[in-house]
């Protein structure tokens, strides 16, 4: 069940730094930095509408994999936790309070997520 939980941690790991490179690669830019069109016809604000579209999908898709790992680290953690009160009932409040702190660590890793996929949409 460990080797399941890393994997999926680096997967996730994985799929967000190939999401925030690939941003770059995307925008297409002249010389001087300024947005280009891609085609004769296409003018510059349809080129900035294309990069700010994928700056959205890459960030909800960074997003949506950090959320949907955190939401399993989560579900296993409680359900360890709730087998720890079982075995040992008396020890409750030490397991109750460890299992709140974790909870803290691995949401706040969620709102990080959220917040580097707000900056990657408003940001860059």
């Amino acid at each position: 069940m460990k080797k399941t939980v890393k994997m999926l941690i680096c997967l996730a790991a994985a799929v967000m730094i190939f999401v925030m490179s690939a941003i770059p690669a995307l925008a297409d830019e002249g010389e001087d930095g300024m947005l280009i069109a891609t085609n004769e016809s296409e003018s510059a604000e349809s080129a900035e509408a294309k990069v700010t579209s994928t700056k959205a999908i890459s960030a909800g898709v960074a997003i949506a994999v950090v959320a949907a790992v955190g939401a399993l680290s989560m579900a296993l953690s409680i359900s360890k936790s709730a087998e720890a009160i079982a075995r040992q009932p008396e020890a409750a409040g030490q397991v109750r309070t460890s299992l709140m702190l974790g909870l803290v660590f691995i949401e706040t890793a969620i709102i990080y997520a959220l917040i580097v996929a707000i900056l990657i949409v408003f940001v860059l």
